[in-house]
């Protein structure tokens, strides 16, 4: 089954797929151009990561698939079908993918995928010095390991997240996150999970880290699911200094007092059962 977020240029957004467990089966990330692909590949065989490469999938061409360091399952492509509307969902604003649908939390985009993973640094290594993006913010324990990087490849402040996996495994899901336009929108959004029995682990609030206004739910299947609004982090410096968070600052919770519940640092997919 494939699902698209309503202002999503692209033929869809995230792809269903059935499974004996649940977790993330591949991300793909869409390259800057064919010769970019070209370049990105070049330095996946180098690292010693490749797969090698697939018909495109529904909407996509060519794809090169790869593994990051943790074992999760990448694909890069470049030519993409763009979304053409349906009459009764063609937008009056012509820049607009779709006409906003009014129904439900009505999600704008995918924002953002976080990762599991037994060890953080090496995949953010990798996604730094292969994939070209770059970390905006980390948290460093006092020990002096690294527990977690949010990285992005644009001047939206995070587009990959990698966290340490207490259970010690690899190739697992911390979660997959939706953006809509507003606050309102998650407070919303908490009051419909409310009424069709959706399980909330926490929020509505604000996370310290990247200031993102938050509600976490588990879908169905058990996959932890965020509703995020990014509020006006945008990074535009091009030689952005990483922001590092140390454990003590870590232990005083979110922005606003709330403490990480525990099932934020165990729940993963698939189970660690």
């Amino acid at each position: 089954m494939y699902l698209r977020t309503w202002d999503d240029y692209e033929h869809h957004s995230l792809k269903l797929t059935a499974h004996s467990t649940s977790g993330i089966r591949r991300t793909a990330l869409r390259a800057a151009s064919q010769e970019a692909l070209e370049r990105r590949v070049k330095a996946i065989e180098a690292a010693g990561l490749g797969v090698g490469w697939a018909d495109g999938d529904a909407g996509i061409g060519p794809t090169y698939r790869f593994t990051d360091p943790d074992g999760h399952d990448f694909e890069l492509y470049w030519e993409s079908e763009w979304y053409d509307p349906p009459e009764h969902l063609r937008p009056s604003l012509k820049n607009q993918a779709q006409a906003y649908p009014g129904r439900g939390v009505s999600v704008r985009r995918l924002d953002h995928v976080n990762f599991l993973a037994a060890a953080t640094e090496p995949n953010g290594d990798f996604v730094r010095d292969v994939l070209g993006g770059r970390v905006t913010e980390q948290i460093r324990l006092d020990s002096g390991k690294i527990s977690a990087q949010w990285l992005h490849f644009a001047t939206k402040s995070y587009d990959l997240v990698y966290t340490e996996d207490w259970t010690g495994r690899n190739g697992r899901l911390h979660h997959i996150a939706f953006a809509p336009d507003t606050r309102e929108d998650i407070l919303r959004a908490a009051d419909i999970c409310l009424d069709n029995g959706v399980f909330i682990e926490t929020g509505p609030h604000k996370h310290a880290i990247q200031q993102t206004f938050f509600l976490y739910v588990y879908e169905p299947g058990g996959n932890r699911i965020e509703l995020c609004n990014p509020v006006a982090r945008l990074i535009l410096a091009p030689d952005w200094r990483p922001i590092t968070w140390t454990e003590a600052e870590r232990a005083k919770g979110q922005a606003w007092g709330l403490k990480t519940i525990d099932s934020f640092h165990t729940h993963g997919t698939p189970s660690a059962d």
